[in-house]
């Protein structure tokens, strides 16, 4: 499926409102997500058993121009079939009729989508893991969504409702003024909505395309600022005039622990539902769960606001942000600070900067991940050797600068956006290698624990259990100090 390409003077933005449907419309929408997954679910069973079909019969020898055709999943080929069946297939002829056909459209889809993201994977073509074969979904486990790119999609001039396909006019739980007002100048148009259950309530996204205003460039486009992430500071912000800012971490899910540890045990204690027994949980538990829930949506929406609010006011603000590249799932797999990098959301901070930062006629510079900047001095470059965890206060052997360890590296951060441009040869621009203060390189040596544990082997030589063991901790190390930079 081709990538929309907005108008010259344009951007493509989504605008999302929470939604109050009453029982009638929720249960339409349910019923319209309901039958995306089922078309999605018939696409996916409906384009493998050819497969599994010709794995067969070349099991009894038949060659390969008598196998069985391979069967399309392009979406339009999709769609030509599922129009054909559908009257007739037992699992969509008695209430097919009852929803809009982009209910159906939007299952295909993401089925389309799926086996091109498969077959990608496959081939070695597509980044990140490796994408497994498409599975059915589970109708109590998928996440219920639909989207509508056709037929009437409006925002109603009183700013309180919406109406969607089949669905019709649905009142919005807030105002919807900032859509409303671009679309009555004709400064916006919407290309398609997503209704999408999720933390507890319905939400309509518009996705929108949206004239850049003269007033949405940066407020001082001249000036870099390099953003350093942490736990104590969720970000040191230092730009190239020499301003330092530091933005606390709010740390909502820690502040909510206290209440989510004592719901979770008063959940515990009640009967809850076993698929496996068939047991239906109790009134109770519907009721000790929903309370839980709702302290897990409001710590959500609490760390989405402040996160918008961080990255709007950077990208506001500077021409250029430096942003570090992180090994976020990484980091993660440290048992001693996953709950509080989880809750400070580094991912979606340079997700955010990245976009927000095309809005306003930016540029967003990645520094390496290998980039030493907590352990180069901000004033004379020199590198440090060894910077431990615990140290917070960077004190340069060269030249004496006595510096608070973020701010240093926010410092070099922002020097590093005009190092990349002009090519001043400072670490982390193109081409340039990056130091090796520790003189690093490929080779296991032993350490003295284990020549201990080999008994005093000839060279030193270590087990391959604790080569694995000793490479896990040096990647250990190396992401925490990331973290915590």
């Amino acid at each position: 499926m081709k990538k929309f390409q907005p108008r010259s003077g344009f951007v493509v933005q989504a605008l999302r409102f929470a939604l109050d449907p009453n029982v009638t419309q929720e249960q339409r929408l349910r019923s319209h997500c309901g039958a995306a997954r089922a078309a999605y679910n018939w696409a996916v069973s409906w384009v493998v058993a050819s497969w599994w079909q010709r794995k067969a019969e070349a099991s009894y020898g038949i060659g390969e121009e008598e196998l069985t055709p391979w069967r399309p999943w392009s979406l339009p080929a999709l769609r030509k079939v599922f129009n054909e069946v559908k009257k007739t297939d037992p699992r969509f002829a008695d209430w097919w009729g009852e929803n809009s056909k982009e209910a159906y459209s939007t299952g295909l889809a993401n089925a389309a989508a799926a086996f091109d993201n498969y077959a990608t994977s496959k081939r070695g073509q597509r980044q990140g893991k490796r994408v497994g074969m498409p599975r059915q979904k589970s109708k109590h486990k998928a996440r219920l969504a639909c989207r509508f790119t056709t037929g009437t999609i409006r925002v109603e001039p009183d700013r309180r409702h919406v109406t969607l396909p089949r669905l019709g006019t649905i009142r919005t739980h807030e105002s919807t003024r900032k859509l409303q007002r671009r679309i009555a100048n004709g400064t916006a148009r919407i290309l398609s909505a997503t209704v999408r259950f999720e933390r507890g309530r319905w939400f309509v996204s518009f996705q929108v395309e949206i004239q850049r205003a003269a007033d949405r460039a940066a407020a001082r486009p001249d000036v870099a600022a390099g953003v350093d992430l942490g736990v104590k500071c969720l970000a040191v912000i230092a730009d190239s005039q020499g301003t330092v800012r530091f933005v606390p971490n709010p740390a909502h899910y820690d502040g909510a622990l206290t209440q989510l540890k004592r719901l979770s045990r008063r959940l515990a204690r009640r009967r809850g539902p076993d698929r496996r027994t068939g047991q239906e949980p109790s009134g109770r538990w519907l009721a000790a769960n929903t309370e839980r829930n709702r302290v897990h949506h409001r710590v959500a929406n609490l760390r989405a606001d402040a996160l918008h609010k961080l990255t709007t006011g950077i990208t506001a603000e500077y021409g250029s942000v430096v942003v570090e590249d992180l090994n976020v799932a990484g980091m993660l797999r440290n048992r001693r600070l996953a709950r509080k990098i989880a809750d400070a959301g580094f991912a979606e901070i340079r997700r955010q900067i990245a976009y927000k930062t095309d809005w306003t006629g930016g540029t967003t510079v990645v520094a390496d991940r290998w980039y030493p900047s907590s352990k180069t001095c901000s004033n004379c470059g020199a590198v440090k050797a060894k910077l431990p965890l615990h140290v917070r206060v960077f004190i340069c052997d060269a030249c004496d600068l006595v510096i608070d360890r973020d701010e240093n590296a926010a410092r070099n951060l922002a020097a590093l956006a005009a190092a990349v441009t002009t090519g001043t040869g400072v670490a982390g621009d193109p081409g340039v290698p990056a130091p090796k203060p520790r003189e690093a390189d490929q080779k296991t040596r032993a350490t003295t624990r284990s020549r201990k544990a080999t008994g005093g082997r000839a060279g030193g030589a270590t087990l391959p259990h604790q080569r694995q063991q000793e490479t896990r901790d040096r990647h250990q190390d190396t992401e925490t100090q990331h973290a915590l930079r």
